[in-house]
């Protein structure tokens, strides 16, 4: 670091992504990416618009807000676009989060949510889950103040129903409540239909995981107009032209092929079953997911060595050092040729370890 940067920034731990090796010589089961490419149509969609590169993109987005629009039932002043779900993550704790108004999260959750606090200088409650990781929403009615909740949770795959959501929601009716849905579309019901009644309900999805879309780097909000217009004073404050013209092409491509990800995600969720039930087999203890990634641990072999065995062997699985989750791997839902190699590598491992 410089002797140029802001004080401020000094106790700043940024926020480290998952491996992105460059050779492919892994089984790449640590990111939550989707094994399958994007959906038929996309790739002429984003060769139309490669002459048109010379010209800045539309700054609102407006064909893919309709799109995405019409695919949910709502008003283009419902939507907001952003480059990836985790700008717009950025963009709401700049928007809605300050020293007065704080923030709660869930203490084991995803990392980019303490991250931005920092960075923001946001104070904020991580809440711890209870047993089994499980997120108790008691925990965060009636808290006044904003709340941002993954469902399904990062990394344990976990979720809660949409009736208890509505009584985080309902509950706290002065403060923002963010439900980060990443995952939801291997399993699991969105609260989406929640922003007609609730003013203070933001929804936020991505392109990454159901729709294979996660080069492209494009995420997006659902809420009532009101919060739309925050984000979108951020936003222009911050970066007008923030989506490129390539990947709305093929977002809006994308959204006209809801069969192709549909079917993917049940292949993937049947990838999933596969996977859990086998690795019971072995000995392993798995939360029960409704994301593309399963979260498990051997009692056997502690977290991190099980991590380093598996990458020795051609295959990247993600492993964080936190005490409590150390004895933990999230393993991605791939092709299923992709689980059998991972299940064979596991088998392999256990079997040098006896």
């Amino acid at each position: 670091m410089s002797r140029y940067m802001s004080s401020r920034f000094d106790a700043l731990e940024a926020y480290v992504p998952g491996e992105q090796p460059q050779d492919m010589r892994y089984v790449k089961l640590n990111t939550n990416e989707s094994p399958f490419p994007p959906a038929p149509g996309v790739l002429e969609a984003v060769s139309a618009e490669v002459e048109r590169l010379s010209l800045y993109p539309d700054p609102e987005g407006n064909a893919l807000r309709r799109g995405l629009a019409r695919r949910y039932g709502v008003e283009p002043e419902n939507v907001f676009l952003a480059n990836g779900s985790d700008e717009l993550l950025s963009f709401a704790f700049m928007a809605f989060c300050d020293a007065d108004r704080p923030v709660a999260f869930p203490a084991v959750s995803y990392g980019f949510y303490p991250v931005y606090a920092n960075l923001y200088q946001v104070p904020y409650t991580e809440i711890p889950l209870e047993d089994g990781f499980v997120l108790n929403p008691a925990d965060y009615c009636g808290l006044n103040r904003n709340i941002v909740i993954a469902n399904p949770n990062a990394p344990t795959g976990r979720a809660i129903p949409v009736a208890e959501i509505e009584r985080i929601v309902r509950t706290n009716p002065d403060h923002v409540v963010l439900i980060d849905e990443a995952y939801i579309d291997f399993g699991g019901e969105s609260c989406l239909p929640l922003i007609q009644t609730y003013d203070n309900l933001l929804v936020c999805q991505t392109f990454s995981k159901f729709r294979s879309l996660a080069g492209g780097r494009l995420g997006y909000a659902l809420a009532s107009p009101g919060l739309i217009q925050d984000l979108d004073k951020i936003k222009y404050s911050t970066n007008s032209y923030n989506i490129n013209r390539l990947t709305m092409a093929a977002a809006t491509a994308t959204l006209n092929r809801d069969d192709y990800c549909a079917a993917n995600s049940k292949t993937i969720q049947a990838n999933r079953a596969y996977t859990t039930a086998e690795l019971s087999r072995l000995g392993f203890e798995t939360l029960p997911s409704l994301a593309n990634f399963i979260f498990t641990r051997c009692p056997r072999i502690e977290g991190g060595a099980l991590y380093r065995h598996l990458k020795a062997k051609g295959v990247l699985v993600r492993h964080w050092d936190r005490p409590e989750i150390s004895d933990w791997l999230r393993v991605t839902i791939g092709a299923r040729e992709q689980m059998d190699i991972f299940l064979a590598k596991v088998r392999e491992i256990l079997k040098e370890a006896d």
